[in-house]
């Protein structure tokens, strides 16, 4: 194998290892010696490793686990932030160190698992579950480990971990391996990070900036709030200026203030009393009400009987009037109802006189009435 091959290894070969090799033969002329002549090298096993990947791959991807429209957004500023790896891996140093650096203030929920390994599958997915249901819940997940082969990676290509990260209720991103490094648990994930500092970067937005953004917006409320100050103090000059002296007004709403006090104090002295007569004082007052208000009502009924005596009409008979009807009842007001040969009623004080209408004087402008 010759050395521009040889760069292009991403493993140093030792004595022992299994490997599976492609080149070609060749002949070394000068002794004569057969040859292969090695273009690539890689780990035994690789091969069928590579292969179950895709097809893994391809069968999730139908499914729609991979679906861009179900990843979602990272939040700008998270209240907390989880963390499944392993406690001895130099990924978690890595992305402590990141956080603390650039968010000291959000608290970091360690969930840790095995990350390599034939049960580090199932300890990912119980990591991941005890962060799904933790009170209060963190914001963001990052589900990290540092580089290796395919083999040192592939608990990550477990396809209950895949399941299981599609179902985490935040976002989650996956910071596995190195940058060409690429797991199935990075195309489940909502976001994948070259690196697991990467990742944890990606969820810590420098707190100099945050405090920055506080210092423009506290720069701005500050103006807003010195020119609506300002504008405010115009409108009361303005004010100030049509009402003159501001005692005056004082005075005045002093003067109605007292007025209002005064009625307000009597209105409650004479509730107060009312209030204090017990049921017995109102039981011995009602038989003295009761009997005035029904003097009261006599009264008025004498009063109302005597203006009805007063329009009796047969009072006005008595003084030598007499009410005139025709015939059929109905009262003659005027003689200009009357003809000659008519028949008239004349209703006295003592009877009633049947009356014949004859003509009138010499002209004949007033009937005259005979019995």
């Amino acid at each position: 194998m010759f050395r521009r091959a040889a760069g292009l290894l991403d493993f140093s070969p030792r004595d022992g290892d299994q490997v599976e090799v492609r080149g070609r033969l060749a002949v070394y002329e000068p002794r004569g010696d057969l040859q292969l002549v090695v273009e690539s090298l890689r780990r035994a096993g690789q091969g069928a490793l590579f292969e179950q990947f895709m097809q893994r791959k391809a069968r999730l991807e139908a499914e729609g686990l991979f679906d861009p429209a179900r990843k979602r957004a990272l939040p700008a500023m998270p209240r907390a932030v989880g963390i499944v790896t392993s406690l001895g891996a130099a990924a978690l140093h890595d992305v402590v160190t990141a956080l603390r650096r650039r968010v000291p203030h959000i608290p970091v929920v360690l969930a840790p698992a095995a990350v390599q390994g034939a049960g580090a599958p199932a300890e990912l997915v119980r990591a991941l579950q005890s962060l799904y249901g933790l009170e209060p819940a963190v914001d963001v997940i990052l589900l990290v480990r540092g580089g290796g082969s395919i083999e040192d990676l592939w608990a990550f290509n477990d396809e209950t971990l895949a399941r299981t990260i599609v179902q985490s209720p935040v976002p989650l991103i996956s910071g596995v391996g190195h940058e060409t490094d690429f797991t199935i648990a990075d195309f489940c994930a909502d976001l994948r990070a070259p690196t697991p500092t990467a990742a944890a970067e990606l969820v810590s937005a420098p707190r100099d900036l945050w405090l920055g953004a506080l210092d423009l917006l506290d720069e701005r409320l500050g103006d807003a709030l010195d020119g609506r100050l300002d504008a405010l103090g115009q409108r009361i000059d303005q004010a100030a200026g049509r009402l003159g002296r501001p005692s005056n007004l004082v005075a005045r709403q002093q003067l109605r203030l007292a007025h209002h006090a005064q009625r307000l104090r009597y209105a409650v002295l004479s509730r107060r009393e009312r209030l204090s007569q017990t049921p017995r004082s109102i039981a011995a007052d009602f038989p003295l009400r009761l009997g005035r208000a029904l003097v009261q009502r006599r009264e008025r009924l004498e009063r109302m009987a005597l203006r009805l005596r007063l329009l009796d009409p047969a009072l006005v008979l008595q003084r030598g009037y007499a009410w005139l009807t025709d015939t059929d009842g109905h009262a003659i007001v005027s003689a200009t109802q009357l003809a000659a040969g008519d028949a008239v009623k004349a209703r006295l004080a003592d009877g009633e006189v049947d009356l014949i209408v004859t003509p009138g004087d010499a002209t004949g402008t007033r009937p005259t009435l005979h019995r």
